[in-house]
């Protein structure tokens, strides 16, 4: 099921023994386009400090906006997980401290999208034979964790197209077993008002962290003749095959199939 990320944003964030807060925001990767953690603001409970909760822990998503996501964890292995500052990039010899203390496979080194596994959703370390962690590295130099937030919304990335500036990324649909980011939901403003369109993170040609930009080998004409998305409507898979179809693109569902 793909699920819209602006509909868990706010969403209260419930351990197995109380509330920790609520959903501030997504970290996802640059190079699989995966959510890899969701950033907790737990108020007062915590106060002045950010917590990360990988999909690894998650045991519930809400069925409508505005319920509650649960984790199975309590509130002190949530309090006394490696903590990071607000401001403090997170780097990869944090996420190593923090992947060990919940025992939890590292995603980065394996074959599959989540390391040893595809799927983060009923994981349990009992249950899976992990190789003998390697010697700490140096952590490198070049960050792939990005924000949602930072990428969406009225000030979110700049869509730019061969021949013109398309508008902006509004918000992302993710799949809820997987956590992979498949579309970028686009608002396409002046160009085409009120109207949306969908691009998968796999067609970018690059993006520009710097400028804020995002860049298609896609002009106007393909753009404007692909299927129109509404945002109120469920995402078929009819709807994506018409997609995927336009471009010219194999489909993502195909290719799990064969790596499955």
């Amino acid at each position: 099921m793909l699920r819209k990320t602006k509909d868990l944003n706010g969403c209260r964030l419930s351990a197995v023994d109380g509330d920790v807060g609520h959903l501030k925001d997504f970290l996802f990767d640059d190079q699989s386009w995966t959510i890899r953690y969701l950033v907790a603001d737990t108020g007062n409970w915590l106060p002045g400090r950010r917590v990360l909760l990988s999909p690894f822990a998650v045991s519930n998503l809400p069925g409508e906006q505005g319920e509650t996501v649960g984790f199975n964890l309590t509130k002190k292995q949530i309090k006394d997980s490696p903590s990071i500052e607000e401001h403090q990039p997170v780097s990869r010899h944090y996420e190593q401290q923090y992947f060990q203390y919940y025992g939890w496979p590292n995603y980065w080194p394996g074959p599959l999208l989540w390391g040893p596994v595809e799927a983060p959703w009923g994981f349990l370390p009992a249950q899976l034979q992990l190789p003998p962690r390697p010697q700490e590295q140096t952590p490198p130099k070049e960050l792939h964790l990005r924000s949602v937030a930072d990428i969406t919304g009225f000030a979110g990335y700049q869509i730019q197209a061969l021949d013109q500036l398309f508008g902006h990324v509004e918000y992302c649909l993710f799949e809820d077993q997987t956590w992979a980011l498949r579309y970028f939901v686009c608002d396409t403003h002046s160009w085409w008002p009120g109207k949306h369109f969908l691009l998968s993170p796999q067609w970018l040609a690059w993006v520009s962290w710097s400028e804020s930009s995002v860049y298609v080998d896609l002009d106007r004409a393909a753009i404007r003749h692909a299927p129109e998305y509404n945002p109120a409507l469920e995402l078929t898979r009819s709807f994506e095959e018409k997609l995927y179809a336009h471009y010219n693109r194999e489909p993502y569902w195909r290719k799990q199939r064969v790596a499955a």
